[in-house]
Formats: structure tokens, sequence, C-alpha cells
């Protein structure tokens, strides 16, 4: 045991790892959860995992007994009523809930079960539904039902106040903070009325509050006597028409994970939960635990199958059932995944819940504090987290760490670069976001889930981590490792330590040729289909796209969708030729019997359209159903082969001290996704093979890679590890090329072929991450454009080739490089 995990068992040994359980978390982990070797799984607030003694026993279950449609009249149909009935006793008990005082619907999930309440809800003009600023936007989704009926809408900010004359927790007060409120303008309204679908001022309205038991966002968990204290309605001062009876809604989507609500003592009337939250499986099942006083108030409009005791179709007669829970569910509900709730609460019931919340705790509390602590090179803090507050009981917030992180010069990582959820609320207050901001954001261009992490300066959302019943010290101890590794600056060695501060490299003489060495060309390799394999050649011409034929070709999905190796590794296993004097183009996959050839001379017009290619409209050709079909066999998916007959010419602006204008502006691009060829150099891949050998002193073999792996155009040796970075223009033979900066490496570098298995790996994209991080980007290669733009006397566009061994001249050169034929001058700016 190493001194980091005694110091920690120390101060937390007492809460960490089941002490009191049958099995402890190491026995659990090594037995349950074998598919976590060499993973670290940190995202229990999305999904929680499932163990394999559950899966096991779900699988024995289905197989060794037969469940039949619970609307049926038979043995089986008896056999799923009796297990669903077992079922709902076993949800209200995780609740502490009396069945004399509440009923368990089954959902397909929270979300549903908070959608529900929103249709059935009694909203009048005289309503107010109340929620706080932490909600998920399903929460916030029941507001569309409030305002349609009339009823009001406004977010509120919640801040337990603490009496110290008070040792209840029941007794605890609440100042709550109202923000503006929300209402559909008159004129729809009154549309509304005249058409029925408003409802009239009731004299006696119903209310609703929100709040979640636990904040997906920070992790901070709410007092539960808020419940009593909204019932009570005397938390604000509210308008006469507001004053009726306030009704309250738990969203435990989060929190019942490690601290379910106790309806015993705090009774809300409406909870909702998601299973897989809980024991990872199954998904698509949820419950809503509702009060039966107000599930008499539920007015639900539609029926279905199961819920009606008689209907006539040819005229207006229905008679529902007057079960609460054959009113509410629609249809036959999800009985074989009801069935398997049992075998999930059966490890949560043997490691005990309070346990779950304090090895959950524990961790989370561990990893906070030690995040805090971490500081760059220059003594600025790395880590902002939100909603910690010092001094905080470990068991009062959730093992939900969210953070945004921070360059030395105090600019921000984008989350998209360490790993916003459906939060917006607490993005905004947490991440201080006005209103301003928000709407700007978006008119800007960011939506959820989009890659825009930073904009004005500010982060548009956040990164979170959060642990479950089965996570270790080590998985904390891997996190961190990744944080110290990635993202926290160091001082800058230019011997053995290239690039690891990429802003503050000082280039050598940047206005003369570099002539330390002699570089020189070592392969060609041409990509003719984008993510299928490449082949390499002695020489190649150059045409206005790069490399004649290069990414000319891809595949489409069925739902237009761009193929490649990150989401079908099976390209990676079509292999590709062009032979120039034949004009054909040549492929052959494992899995087809016949090799495909395809003329590079067929007119395809007739079958032309646009496509959109990663933002770039591309005007493209595609090919019958031969050639689609052979596709369609190679990857086992259906396919649609296109090639590219024209792009637009768009000018190139590289960023760098400031903007440098390529100088040809009509530059073209094929299927590339940005420039149009990538060199590597062997002194580079060499120097990441050497740190990938060094990080694993652990007596295995490292993974080493070839040049290959990063799929380049061209490789050149001769020069030293990352000096590309600084070329700014090349030539090879006669042909002069613009350097587009690095090349952004994302997990495709991560796969590889071993035995005709696509493999994939945390390396060599986990080391590069350690000492090849600008801007958000993992560096590795440069991107170039070739600078076609050299015609001759008679205005025709010269043919130029390059040749493997050729010399490679490289400038570093800052400002716009001009060609004159037979020359190549720069000028200053």
């Amino acid at each position: 045991m190493g001194q980091s995990k005694a110091e920690f068992l120390e101060q937390f040994g007492g809460d960490y790892g089941y002490p009191d359980a049958p099995r402890g978390i190491d026995d659990l982990r090594a037995a349950e959860f074998k598919r976590l070797e060499g993973m670290v799984y940190l995202d229990h607030a999305g999904a929680t995992l499932y163990s394999e003694a559950q899966m096991t026993d779900v699988a024995r279950d289905l197989m060794s007994n037969v469940y039949g449609n619970p609307h049926s009249q038979n043995d089986p149909s008896m056999a799923t009523s009796d297990i669903v009935t077992s079922a709902r006793h076993q949800v209200l008990k995780y609740f502490n809930a009396s069945p004399k005082d509440y009923k368990c619907i089954f959902t397909s999930g929270a979300t549903a079960a908070l959608k529900l309440v929103g249709e059935c809800f009694p909203w009048s003009r005289d309503s107010c539904y109340m929620y706080t600023m932490e909600n998920h936007n399903s929460v916030l989704g029941i507001r569309e039902y409030a305002l349609s009926k009339g009823a009001t809408a406004s977010a509120v900010d919640v801040q337990e106040v603490i009496d110290p004359s008070k040792s209840h927790e029941s007794d605890s007060m609440f100042k709550v903070s109202k923000h503006l409120n929300q209402r559909r303008g008159d004129d729809v309204l009154l549309h509304k009325y005249q058409n029925g679908s408003l409802a009239p001022i009731s004299g006696n309205s119903l209310n609703l509050f929100a709040f979640p038991s636990e904040c997906n966002f920070s992790g901070h968990k709410f007092n539960l006597s808020l419940v009593k204290f909204i019932k009570e309605g005397k938390f604000m001062d509210l308008p006469s028409q507001q004053q009726g009876q306030w009704m309250v809604l738990i969203d435990a989507a989060k929190g019942c994970t490690t601290e379910p609500p106790n309806l015993t003592l705090y009774s809300a009337d409406f909870v909702v939960c998601s299973f897989y939250k809980i024991f990872g499986y199954p998904t698509g099942l949820g419950a809503l635990i509702v009060k039966n006083e107000a599930a008499s108030l539920l007015n639900k409009t539609y029926f279905s199958g199961g819920t009606v005791a008689a209907s006539i179709a040819d005229i207006d007669f229905v008679q529902k059932r007057k079960s609460i829970e054959q009113a509410l569910e629609d249809g036959t509900i999800s009985f074989l995944s009801i069935s398997s709730l049992r075998h999930g609460f059966k490890i949560i019931n043997m490691l005990t819940i309070s346990a779950i919340a304090r090895h959950t705790a524990s961790l989370a509390t561990y990893v906070r504090n030690k995040m805090l602590e971490l500081k760059h090179s220059n003594g600025k803090n790395v880590c902002m987290i939100y909603g910690q507050t010092s001094k905080v009981n470990h068991l009062k917030m959730g093992p939900t760490i969210t953070f945004n992180l921070k360059r030395e010069d105090d600019t921000w990582f984008g989350y998209r670069e360490t790993g916003c959820f459906c939060n917006p609320g607490a993005c905004a207050k947490y991440v201080g976001l006005s209103h301003s901001d928000l709407v700007s954001n978006f008119e800007a261009g960011h939506v959820c889930w989009d890659g825009n992490d930073v904009i004005n300066g500010k982060p548009t959302g956040a990164v979170r981590i959060s642990f479950g019943y089965m996570s270790t010290y080590e998985d904390a101890e891997e996190f961190l490792k990744f944080l110290r590794s990635s993202f926290v600056s160091k001082p800058v060695g230019l011997n053995n330590e290239y690039m690891v501060n990429m802003d503050t490299l000082n280039l050598v003489d940047d206005w003369s040729q570099q002539a330390l060495s002699v570089i020189r060309l070592k392969s060609i390799t041409i990509y003719p289909v984008k993510s299928c394999q490449g082949f390499s050649v002695q020489s190649w011409p150059l045409t206005t796209g790069g490399l004649k034929y290069d990414r000319e070709w891809l595949l489409q999905g069925l739902g237009g969708e761009i193929l490649t190796q990150k989401k079908v590794p099976e390209l990676s296993s079509i292999c590709t030729l062009i032979d120039l004097e034949l004009e054909k183009l040549f492929l052959e996959s494992p899995k087809c019997k016949d090799k495909l050839q395809i003329s590079l001379l067929d007119n395809l017009a007739h079958l032309s359209e646009e496509v959109d290619v990663y933002g770039q409209r591309y005007e493209v050709q595609s090919y019958g159903d031969k050639v689609n079909s052979w596709f369609s066999v190679a990857i086992g998916r259906p396919c649609t082969f296109m090639r590219c007959s024209s792009s637009k010419y768009r000018s190139c602006t590289i960023n760098g001290g400031r903007d440098r204008l390529c100088r040809d502006t009509r530059s073209k691009l094929s299927f590339v996704n940005e420039g149009q060829l990538l060199l590597v150099s062997e002194e580079s891949i060499s120097d990441l093979n050497s740190r990938l050998s060094s990080s694993h002193g652990n007596g295995k073999q490292g993974v080493l890679v070839d040049a290959m792996r990063f799929r380049p155009n061209i490789v050149v040796s001769g020069s030293t590890p990352y000096n590309e970075d600084n070329w700014k223009r090349l030539r090879i033979g006669e042909a002069y090329f613009t350097s587009m900066g690095g090349c952004n490496r994302c997990q495709m570098i991560n796969q590889y072929q071993s035995s005709g298995q696509v493999i994939k790996s945390k390396e060599p994209l986990a080391t590069l991450a350690s000492y090849r991080r600008k801007k958000g980007k993992i560096l590795f290669g440069v991107l170039l454009n070739y600078e076609d733009g050299m015609e001759g006397e008679d205005d025709a566009v010269v043919e130029r080739w390059i040749k493997v061994g050729q010399e490679v001249h490289t400038y570093l050169n800052d400002d716009l490089c001009t060609y004159i034929p037979g020359s190549f001058t720069c000028t200053r700016g």
C-alpha cells in the first residue's frame, strides 16, 4: 500500500470500502466488475454500472420462469402480476413510503414520470409552478404545461437559514428568493379560453413546487425539511390568488442513488426516479411515487389498454379504472424489466444505502480537496469547483464534482477538452452566465452538446465527474493523475520535454532558411477513400486539391451521416490502390470474395448531388447498386459510395501571433477534415515511442506506434523531434507548401489492427495529452496546403510531382511568402 492510500484510509477508513459488509470494495470490484480493468469510469450521475451477479440473476430468472402479459388471465400472467406487486412494494420500501399512503407508478424513466405530473396536474390561471434554479431540464419542461393553462411560473433560489436555537433538522427555516414571474401573453390565453383549452378561475388553486433532492450539477443536497416548509405555504409573500394549496415534487433521480428521500419523515406529494441510476440495469424504467391524495387530483385525459374498465367505440363513453396504478400507467408495463428490479436491489441491500453514501462521499471529498490544492508552476489555481463550500460536512454533498480548469494565464480550458449537461439553471448560476450571456451564446451558434465550450472568454458549461458504489480509491487517484499530467503546467524544458509549454517556445532565426541538417522525404501515402487503408508510392502527382485522388471518395450512411473509423472500425480493413496507367481504383476487403475495380474516368454526372461534410458543402457523384452493395458487405451496414466532384475554393487563415494569409486563396479541399496533406517526422515518432516505453516502468511492454498510426501523407526524416511545429513554408522539389499548423488528434489514433481485429487502447493519445496539448488541442504532425497557383506562360496549371528521397527545404518566415518562377522569396509585412 502506498503512502497516499495510507493517508486516505487514515482519514476516511471508517467510511470507505464497506468495512461492515460481507464483501469489501476490493473483493466486490474484482468479482463483479472485471470489465472495468484498465478503465476509470466516473459518470455515475449519468448512469451507474450493473454488477455481474445482478445480470447473472436476471438471465437465470428469465430462463427459468415464464412471465406473461399481466393484462391477461392465465398462470404466467398471474405470476407476472405477483412480481409487479412485489416490485412496487420494494420501491416504496426503498423510499420508506407506506403502501397505505403512497402508490408506485411505473414509467419509462424519471423524465416520463415528470411529464406525467405536468400533463395531469390540475393547472388553472390561479396556479403557480415554482421550481429551484438547480433543476434538470425535465423538471423545467413541466413549465410548458403550466404556462399553456394560464398558470404563473417562477424560478427561485433557496437558502437554508441556520437557527442555533433549534436542534432538529425538521425545524429548519429557508430563505426563498424569487426570480421574475413567467406568464404567457393575454392574447394567447384569450385564444385558448375561447377554444375551451384554458381552465377557468377556480377560487381554490393548486400550486406545485419542484426541487431535486440532490443537484445533478453541483452535488448540493437539499434539506428535505423544505417539503414541510413549502406545504405550509408561508415561504414568501404571494398574491392572494396564489395562496392556495401547495404540493411538492422531488426529483430524486440523482439523490436516490445514495440517499433516497424518506417519505415517512418528508411527505412529498410526488417523487420520481430512474432505476439505472441506482444499480445500472434496467434502463428505460422509472417510477413516480405519488401520495394517494395527490393522485386523486391528477386528471389524465388519454386512456389506453389496461387503464379503462369499459369503453364503446362509436359513442362517447369510457369508464376508467379506479386503481391509481392502472389509471396512470398506459398500456402494458415493461414487466420483464420490472421483474429484474429485485436483482438490482439485492446488492444495494447487501451494502446498505447508508454505507454507499459514506463510501462515495469519502471519495468525492478526497478528490475535491486534492483538486483545490492543484497549482500551476506560477502558483495559480488549476481548478474552479462549483458548489463547494469550505469545511462542509462531506455527507451534505453528493458524490459529484463539477468544475472547470484554468490555464496558468487565467484563460479557461474548454470543457470539451476535459470531458454541460441538462441543468441550465445550475449551470448559469454557478458558472456565472447572465441572461444576455446565454442568449448571445445561442446566437453565436452554441447549442447543447456542441463544441462551443468557451465563448467571449467565458465557459459555456462545465465538466462533471461522479462516483458510484463500486468506485475505488484507485479510480480517484487515476483521475487526479490525469489532471496533474495533462492540465497542470510545468517549467519549460527544451532538452527532453519538447513543447511542454508550446506558447512560450522561442524560435531561432525567424528570417532564415533552416539549414541545420538535411531533411528528406521518407515516404508518400495516398488514402483514396476516407478512413480506409492507404497505399505507399515512390512518387505521386499534385493537383489543386493536394495529392491527386487523396480522400476523393467516402462512404455515407443511410441517414446521411459520414462514415469514418470512429464509428465504423471495419473501414480500416479495406485495402485501396490506384493504378495511374490503368486509370483504375482497386479495392479489397476480407469480407468480400471479389475485388472491386472502379474506373477513374467514370462519368457519374447524372447521379450528382450536394452533401454537407463537416460544415463544408461538396458536389458529389454517387455510384450504383453494384458498388454500394460491395461496400455494404465490406463494412456490414448499408451505405452509399460517393466521389467528390468539386468543392468550394476557400481562403485559409492560420492563427498564430497574428493572422497569416495563405498565398493561394484558391486551395481546394477534398474530403479531408482541414489541411490537404498531413506531415509527420520520424524523429517525433521516435520521441513519442521513447515516452511510451518509459511510461510503462511497471514491467509491462509499452504499445509502440509507427508513423502510419497517424495516417500521414508524407513522412520526413533528418530533423529534430517536433521541429515541424515551427515550419511556416516548405519546398519539396519544385512544389511549395504552406503549414496550416498542428493536427489535432482524437481517439482514432488509439485504434490499430492485430490479426484482423480492430484493437482499441488508451495510447498513444493519453501520452500525447501529457505534453502536446495547446489551447485545448492535442497536436501531433502538421497540416499542409499545396501552393498550386503556379501557372506557366500558357496559363495552364503545371503538374508537379513529389518523390521519395527528395530534400525538404523548410522556412521559419512568419510573413507572406510570394512565389516567383525559379525562386521563393519572403518579404517582411
